[in-house]
C-alpha cells in the first residue's frame, strides 16, 4: 500500500486537529455537571431518582447540544430509538414527510412500507411520504410542494446508509431545520444522527434540529458501551419519546442502568478519538479504491458527515471475498465465513464482516453489504488507524489472489 499511504497523512494530521473542539465540548461536559464516581452506581428496580441515570442524561445533553437527552440501556438499536420518537409525537392523521428519500432499511417496517400487522405508524392512519435528495442537495420546491398541514414531523437521514448519496453537512440540516422552521415553526425537525456523531464539530440540536436519536454501540458508545441508545433534543420532545419507550406518566423517569454508568460515561469520554480514527481510517479505505479505478463514496477530500464509507464492487462475489477478509482481519470470530443471511428489519439479505466485542457494534471495524446490485460495500469504525491498515492489506491481497483486482506495479 506504499503507493497510496502517504497521501493520506496530512488528511489524518487534519483529522486530528479536529479532535480537539469536540473532545474540549464532551470534557466541559463533564466538569459542568460535576461527575464524580458515586454516580458510576445505578439503582434496581425502578430507579426512581436515579441520581447517576440523571447525570448521565445531563452530560449527553450539553455533550450534544440539547436542552434534554435520555440515555438508556432498554433502547436496544438505533432503530428502536427512533421508532420511540416517532410514536412518542406523531398522532393518527399526522404526517411524517422524509426529505432524504427511502429511509434506512430496518424503519421501513417500522413505517409501513414493508410488513403488516406489527402495528407500524401506517396502521396507526399516520401518513407517510418522501422526497429524494436532488444529488447533495434538497429540491426546496420539492420540500414546498410536500409540507401539508397535516404534516407534523420533516425525518432527516444524516447518514448514507445503504444508498450512494451524500450524507447530509451539518450546514445542509441547519439551512433544512431553518427553512422549516420558518415555513411552520410547529414543524419537527427529527434527525437520526446514526453514524454521525462527533464527525463535525457541532451535533444537529445545536443548528436548529428538534431532535435526534441514535445508538450506544455507533458512534457515542466509543466501543465499549455494551448496548443502548439515546434520544435528545427539546426537553417536552425527548419526554413525549420516554413516554412511549417507557409509560405515559413514568416518562424519562424510570429505568435502572444496570450499574453501566461508568461504561456509558468512559464511552462517551473515548467517543470523539474513536471517531477521529475511523474517519482516518475510512479516508485510507475510500483513498486506495479510488486510487484502484473503483467507484467509492464519499470520494477522498469531499466532506465527510459521517463514519461510512461505500465501495462499488459490481460482483457479489468480489464482495464476499471482502467481507471474509474484514472478518479474517477481526480480533473476535476471525475463523467465522460470512455468509448472506437474512436480519430482522432488513428487506435484502446482508453479508455482514465484524468480529466485534460488542455484538453488532459499528464503532468497532465492520462492514455491511446488502445482497443487490450494484453489490456496494459499506465499511464504517474501526479503533485504531494501525489495525484498519492492516485489514485492508490483506483484503487487497484476498482480491488480488480471487482475480478481482490487479495491483499497480511499483518501481
Amino acid at each position: 500500500m506504499s503507493f497510496v499511504s502517504d497521501k493520506y497523512k496530512s488528511l489524518a494530521e487534519e483529522r486530528s486537529n479536529n479532535l480537539s473542539p469536540i473532545m474540549e465540548r464532551v470534557l466541559d461536559a463533564f466538569s459542568q455537571e460535576k461527575l464524580g464516581t458515586h454516580h458510576f452506581n445505578s439503582l434496581t428496580g425502578y430507579a426512581h431518582g436515579d441520581q447517576g441515570r440523571e447525570v448521565v442524561d445531563r452530560i449527553f445533553a450539553r455533550a450534544l447540544g440539547a436542552e434534554k437527552a435520555a440515555v438508556r440501556m432498554q433502547i436496544v438499536s438505533g432503530t428502536h430509538a427512533i421508532a420511540a420518537a416517532l410514536y412518542g409525537i406523531l398522532r393518527p392523521g399526522d404526517s411524517l414527510l422524509s426529505i432524504t428519500g427511502k429511509p434506512y432499511d430496518t424503519l421501513e417496517e417500522v413505517i409501513g412500507l414493508r410488513g403488516f400487522g406489527a402495528g407500524s405508524l401506517k396502521e396507526f392512519q399516520i401518513n407517510y411520504e418522501e422526497i429524494d435528495l436532488n444529488e447533495k442537495m434538497i429540491d426546496y420546491s420539492k420540500l414546498d410542494n410536500a409540507l401539508k398541514k397535516s404534516t407534523k414531523m420533516v425525518f432527516i437521514q444524516r447518514s448514507c446508509g445503504y444508498s450512494w448519496r451524500p450524507s447530509l453537512s451539518l450546514k445542509s440540516i441547519e439551512k433544512i431545520c431553518c427553512y422549516i422552521h420558518q415555513k411552520d415553526p410547529e414543524i419537527v425537525c427529527f434527525v437520526d444522527n446514526c453514524y454521525g456523531e462527533f464527525v463535525e464539530e457541532k451535533e444537529p440540536c445545536a443548528v436548529g434540529a428538534d431532535l435526534i436519536a441514535g445508538s450506544l454501540i455507533k458512534n457515542l458508545g466509543g466501543t465499549i458501551v455494551p448496548t443502548g441508545g439515546y434520544i435528545a433534543g427539546k426537553e417536552k420532545l425527548v419526554e413525549q419519546a420516554c413516554c412511549r419507550l417507557t409509560a405515559p406518566g413514568i416518562g424519562s423517569h424510570g429505568g435502572t442502568s444496570f450499574d453501566l454508568n461508568r461504561l456509558i460515561l468512559q464511552g462517551l469520554f473515548l467517543s470523539p478519538q474513536m471517531v477521529c480514527e475511523a474517519l482516518i481510517g475510512a479516508d485510507l479505505v475510500g483513498g486506495v479504491f479510488q486510487e484502484l479505478g473503483f467507484l467509492v463514496s464519499p470520494r477522498v477530500g469531499e466532506h465527510r458527515s459521517d463514519v461510512i464509507q461505500a465501495v462499488q464492487f459490481n460482483d457479489p462475489d468480489a464482495l464476499k471475498v471482502a467481507c471474509k477478509a474484514l472478518q479474517g482481519s477481526s480480533p473476535v470470530g476471525s475463523y467465522l465465513d460470512p455468509v448472506p443471511s437474512s436480519m430482522p428489519g432488513y428487506e435484502s439479505e446482508l453479508l455482514m464482516a465484524g468480529g466485534t466485542f460488542i455484538d453488532g457494534s459499528t464503532s468497532e471495524l465492520s462492514a455491511d453489504a446488502p445482497l443487490r446490485p450494484p453489490f456496494n460495500l459499506f465499511v464504517q469504525g474501526g479503533t485504531s488507524r494501525a489495525h484498519i491498515k492492516i485489514a485492508l492489506k490483506r483484503l487487497l491481497i484476498d482480491l488480488v489472489k480471487a482475480g478481482f483486482l490487479t495491483l499497480p506495479q511499483t518501481k
